[in-house]
């Protein structure tokens, strides 16, 4: 896919990974779509879009809310006719242990609240946004691209019960939407990063941060460009498609 002027949905796309995507994209010629919750960021990252030269719109929406996601979509639509492709990025974290137990006796579960809560935005927002923009794209004949947002915790990791699981899922669903779409020329595939630098890595404690650095065969975090590179990548590479590309330093060799 040549991104000049393609329309990308970026969800989460208020800040952090999201913001660093339609950035990059931005600066490849595409046009933004961006959907969060917190006004002001998306405010900001049009903004940036825009200093790239590029056209951006967003748009606030809950993506475990089955309607606002419907109506967002169908908005999306009818301000630039036509959605290229998808980045379902937003996600949350909620950690914590299954049990935690004390001289035999348990003292603290993982609340169904707190499972649920993950699956609901990382699982059920990523379900909702793919259906709704391949529903536009097989309408209006578009050959497009859906990028979810995996990590490489979904082979399990201690106190992420919720958010493991959830980006297991995302794989398992990338692949079967792979195949079922590839017939109308929708090709889908998966980012699953390792630690990212953000703004939470670097309130990190210095000895955690660094405890981290050394887990990576390159010794460093990883940067929101990078994330942002592999993005572009899957767009442009039309032979990709039903995958899932790790971003990690080499943390799961």
């Amino acid at each position: 896919m040549n991104l000049t002027d393609k329309v990308i949905v970026i969800t989460g796309g208020g800040q952090g990974l999201g913001r660093a995507m339609a950035v990059s994209l931005a600066n490849s010629g595409a046009k933004l779509a961006l959907v969060d919750l917190n006004e002001q960021l998306l405010e900001e990252t049009v903004q940036l879009v825009q200093d790239a030269g590029a056209m951006a719109k967003y748009y606030i929406a809950n993506v475990t809310n089955e309607q606002e996601v419907e109506s967002t979509f169908n908005h999306i639509k009818n301000d630039f006719k036509v959605i290229d492709g998808l980045i379902n990025n937003a996600g949350i974290l909620r950690d914590g242990m299954l049990i935690k137990a004390k001289d035999g006796q348990v003292v603290k579960k993982m609340s169904l609240e707190q499972f649920q809560s993950v699956i609901d935005v990382n699982l059920s927002g990523v379900f909702l946004c793919g259906r709704e923009a391949a529903s536009h794209m097989v309408e209006s004949g578009t050959k497009g691209v859906i990028i979810n947002m995996s990590s490489i915790a979904r082979g399990g990791n201690i106190g992420q019960t919720n958010y493991a699981a959830s980006k297991a899922g995302v794989v398992a669903m990338t692949t079967t939407w792979a195949r079922e779409l590839g017939r109308f020329g929708i090709r889908v595939g998966a980012i699953a990063p390792g630690v990212i630098r953000t703004a939470m890595t670097d309130a990190m404690k210095p000895e955690m941060r660094d405890r981290l650095e050394k887990m990576k065969a390159v010794g460093r975090l990883g940067e929101a460009d990078e994330i942002a590179h592999t993005v572009k990548y899957i767009f442009e590479n039309e032979f990709f498609t039903g995958r899932v590309v790790e971003i990690d330093g080499g943390l799961s060799m």
